[in-house]
C-alpha cells in the first residue's frame, strides 16, 4: 500500500448540512475557543452555551417553540424556560417571583399537587395562599384591596378536575390594577385552544408531560413569559440556581409530540364532546363536567375565551356516589386506569384517592371535588370504543 494512502487531512468542522430532526445535545458542558470567549458567554456579551443546567440547544429550541405557540398572532415576543416537570415549572415560577411576606391569591379547585405545594412548601417559608372562588370577581377585587401583600394571582382554567372556568381577562386586569402578576396553568387547554397572553396574563405554565408531549413517554414542564427581561431575571435565574432544568432527552421527546399536537387536539375535543353528551343522558349519571356542554355553568365563558374546541378532559359522577364510582372503574376494560392525562389513550382516574388525596375533604367537597367524582382524559381512539367501555362498566353495576 502506498504511503500517500495514509495522508491525514484536517477535519472541516463546518462541513455539514442542517439536520431534519432536532438533535439531542447530550452534553453536560460546552467547549470555549479560548478564555475570553468563555468570559463573554458567562457575562452574556456573546451568545453561546456553557453548562446544560443553564441552557442547552435542544432544550432551548423546544422552549422557544412552545413560547412561539403561546404568542402566535399576538404582538409580543414570548420566551420560555423548560423544566423537569409540570410541578417544577410551578415551583420555579413561585420561587422566582415571591419572597417571605408575599401572598398568593388562588382558587380552591386547583390541581391537588399545586394546592399541596402552596400549603406544605410555600407556607412554611412565609408565603401565604388565600383561596377563594375566582369566578366571584367582586370578592377577588375585595381581597386584592384588603391584602396589599398579594403579589401573584394564580389560576387554572379549565380547572382540574372540575373543569370550572374563570375569566382570564378580568382576573388579569384586577391583578395588574393592584400591582400583582397573573399566572395561569394552561395544561388542559394547550395554546391551540386558549392563548392566555391574549387576555393579559403575565406567565403561563404547562405540564408538557400531558398534551404537548401527548404520548406518555416524557416528564417535563415549562414557564412562558410575555416579558423576556422579567423571565430571564427571575424565572431563568430560579431555574438555574434550583436546578429544575429539563434534560435534553425529555425536551426532544416533547418536541416529537408537538409535531402532532394539532391533529391530536382535534380528535381529543371531538371524542370528549361525544362522550360527555353520552354520559349526560345516561340515567345512572348524576352530573357531567365538560365546558363544551350547554349545561355547564361556564359554557358561555369557555366559548368566549377558548377556540376550536373545549379540550379532552371531563369528569362525572354516578348517582351511587363513591361506591358506584369505584365499582365502575374496576369494570373498565378498554380504557386505562392511570394517574396522568393528555395521552393518546383514554385514561381514567379517581381524584379523591389519587391526585387530590392530600387535599382536605372539606376543601375538596366545597369546590365540587367529591368522593365519587371520576376524571376522564379522553383519548384519540375510536369514540365508539370509548363509549362502549364506559357503557358496559356502568351497566354491569
Amino acid at each position: 500500500m502506498h504511503s500517500d494512502s495514509f495522508v491525514v487531512r484536517e477535519p472541516n468542522e463546518h462541513r455539514t448540512t442542517a439536520p431534519h430532526v432536532l438533535p439531542i445535545y447530550a452534553t453536560s458542558s460546552f467547549v470555549f475557543d479560548n478564555i475570553d470567549q468563555g468570559i463573554e458567554i458567562f457575562k452574556n456579551i456573546e451568545s453561546g452555551h456553557a453548562y446544560s443546567r443553564y441552557a442547552n440547544p435542544t432544550v432551548d429550541a423546544v422552549a422557544q417553540k412552545i413560547a412561539d405557540l403561546e404568542g402566535f398572532g399576538l404582538d409580543l415576543a414570548a420566551e420560555a424556560v423548560l423544566t423537569s416537570s409540570g410541578m417544577s415549572a410551578i415551583s420555579t415560577l413561585l420561587m422566582g417571583l415571591l419572597q417571605t411576606g408575599d401572598k398568593v391569591l388562588s382558587q380552591g379547585n386547583l390541581y391537588g399537587g399545586t394546592t399541596e405545594l402552596l400549603r406544605a412548601i410555600l407556607q412554611p417559608f412565609g408565603v401565604e395562599t388565600i383561596f377563594t372562588d375566582l369566578r366571584d370577581l367582586g370578592e377577588v377585587a375585595r381581597l386584592l384591596d384588603a391584602e396589599p401583600a398579594i403579589r401573584l394571582l394564580y389560576c387554572e382554567t379549565p380547572a382540574n378536575p372540575t373543569l370550572a372556568c374563570v375569566d382570564i381577562a378580568a382576573l388579569s386586569a384586577l391583578a395588574h390594577q393592584h400591582g400583582a402578576w397573573c399566572a395561569i396553568d394552561n395544561t388542559f387547554a394547550t395554546p391551540l385552544l386558549q392563548q392566555p397572553f391574549a387576555h393579559g396574563v403575565d406567565f403561563i405554565v404547562h405540564s408538557t408531560t400531558k398534551y404537548l408531549n401527548g404520548h406518555g413517554n416524557s416528564i417535563a414542564g415549562v414557564v412562558v413569559g410575555r416579558d423576556r427581561s422579567l423571565l430571564r431575571q427571575k424565572i431563568w435565574r430560579a431555574m438555574k440556581l434550583a436546578g429544575t432544568n429539563c434534560s435534553p432527552f425529555e425536551a426532544w421527546l416533547t418536541h416529537n409530540g408537538l409535531k402532532t399536537l394539532a391533529l391530536r387536539m382535534e380528535r381529543h375535543c371531538a371524542n370528549a364532546l361525544a362522550l360527555a353528551q353520552y354520559l349526560e343522558q345516561h340515567p345512572a349519571v348524576a352530573r357531567v363536567n365538560y365546558p363544551g356542554l350547554a349545561s355547564h355553568p361556564d359554557h358561555a365563558l369557555a366559548t368566549r375565551q377558548m377556540r376550536g374546541g373545549y379540550g379532552g378532559m371531563l369528569s362525572f359522577e354516578l348517582k351511587g356516589g363513591l361506591e358506584a364510582g369505584l365499582r365502575c372503574m374496576n369494570r373498565i376494560r378498554f380504557c386505562t386506569l392511570a394517574p396522568t392525562l393528555g395521552d393518546v389513550d383514554t385514561l381514567i382516574l379517581h381524584p379523591a384517592s389519587s391526585s387530590h388525596l392530600n387535599v382536605a375533604r372539606e376543601i375538596r367537597e366545597q369546590n365540587g371535588i367529591t368522593d365519587g367524582m371520576i376524571r376522564v382524559s379522553v383519548g384519540i381512539e375510536l369514540v365508539g370504543d370509548i363509549i362502549a367501555d364506559l357503557e358496559q362498566a356502568i351497566e354491569a353495576m
